[in-house]
């Protein structure tokens, strides 16, 4: 109960402004025409034995998504990918159920290693270098999708001329583009930053003394001091199979999650004027558009913001009347498919961690990696 009350003390501001946000954003989407709920008729268009489809890429997505952290933990521990798959569904959980991507530090927590688990000649896994994986892995992901969309609106053809604003927001369609190009400068800037704490972590803290200390040379510290943990997270550039392993684990889990939207998509009847069905490229921009979207400060579950982002990224590709039939349609499943898929495998997780591994008598981070593949 103490320790609940000093996370509710720490972070009161940020819960309080979730609060908010989720109060301003579903009014946002309320009034202005979107829906949360579709109505019953955006439903009947959809073919239920194609949706059946998007539930292996749904889990083909998750599990690429937590197991290639090993690549990044490698150098320091080496952990079986069953025990990855359950600490990273948790986590993943933890990200939807808290505002502000609080739920990032879950998987840090989990897999840390505790004072009663250190023995002599056992790697340690520190909260602050776990912490330091999880940061490499949010840039270089954000840094690929920012890619990946960029790609689909330069190439990708949409609707002529162009809705003045995203369907039922007052948002415009011009701004959304560009916040999609601008998603790519901001992480591009971040991998750079900690790329150089990395590679040249000298000429790096230098460079922050030098900026920062003109303010006050106890935040260049800081400042540094922190850069240089996070940078940390950055080893498995100097081993090549790590590396190339990430990049091809990474570029697998987005194939699937991009896979998912377009198989998703096509099962609720989600089509063009003419009547053709989207295409992968539009998933791609739809699936950077969400990436996009939820970059903003979230209300627990993303609730509004998750949605908008599709929602936006429909608007540029569709008619009105299918972003608004079955596209809500398709929205609502998205979200929905993906929030109790969550709950099942965080569930299967909490199992996994709190209830196997116990029972077993063995910490599985001691366990040899039979067949362990890159």
């Amino acid at each position: 109960m103490a320790s609940q009350k000093g996370f509710i003390r720490r972070h009161a501001v940020k819960l309080i402004a979730s609060i908010l946000i989720t109060v301003g954003v579903i009014y946002t989407v309320e009034s202005g025409g979107l829906k949360l709920v579709p109505n019953g008729g955006d439903f009947d268009g959809i073919r239920w034995a194609a949706l059946a489809l998007y539930f292996p890429l749904l889990f083909g997505m998750t599990w690429f998504r937590a197991v290639r952290w090993r690549f990044l933990l490698r150098q320091i521990i080496v952990v079986p990918k069953l025990r990855l798959f359950a600490v990273s569904c948790i986590g993943f959980f933890a990200m939807w159920a808290l505002p502000f991507r609080l739920g990032e530090l879950a998987r840090p927590l989990l897999l840390r290693t505790r004072p009663e688990e250190i023995k002599p000649g056992k790697p340690v896994l520190s909260l602050t270098a776990a912490t330091g994986t999880i940061v490499a892995e949010r840039v270089i992901d954000g840094l690929f999708i920012s890619i990946v969309l960029a790609i689909a609106l330069l190439t990708v053809p949409t609707l002529h001329p162009l809705p003045e604003t995203v369907v039922g927001l007052k948002i415009s369609v011009a701004h959304v583009r560009w916040a999609g190009f601008a998603m790519l400068g901001l992480f591009t800037t971040a991998f750079v930053v900690i790329a150089v704490f990395y590679f040249a972590r000298a000429f790096a803290v230098r460079a922050t003394h030098a900026v920062f200390g003109l303010v006050s040379q106890k935040l260049a510290d800081k400042l540094s001091n922190m850069a240089s943990h996070l940078a940390d997270g950055l080893h498995v550039f100097s081993r090549g199979r790590d590396f190339f392993g990430f990049l091809l684990e990474t570029a697998a889990y987005w194939m699937f999650n991009a896979a998912g939207m377009w198989v998703l998509a096509r099962a609720c009847g989600v089509t063009h004027l003419d009547g053709s069905g989207i295409t992968f490229g539009e998933a791609c921009a739809l699936m950077g558009m969400l990436s996009c979207a939820i970059l903003i400060p979230g209300p627990p579950g993303l609730l509004g913001v998750f949605q908008a982002g599709i929602y936006a990224g429909m608007t540029m590709y569709f008619p009105t009347a299918i972003v608004t039939g079955p596209g809500a349609a398709y929205v609502f499943l998205v979200y929905i498919t993906q929030v109790v898929f969550g709950l099942v495998t965080a569930g299967w997780g909490l199992w996994y961690e709190g209830g196997a591994r116990r029972l077993q008598g063995v910490s599985l981070d001691e366990q040899p990696l039979a067949g362990e593949a890159t």
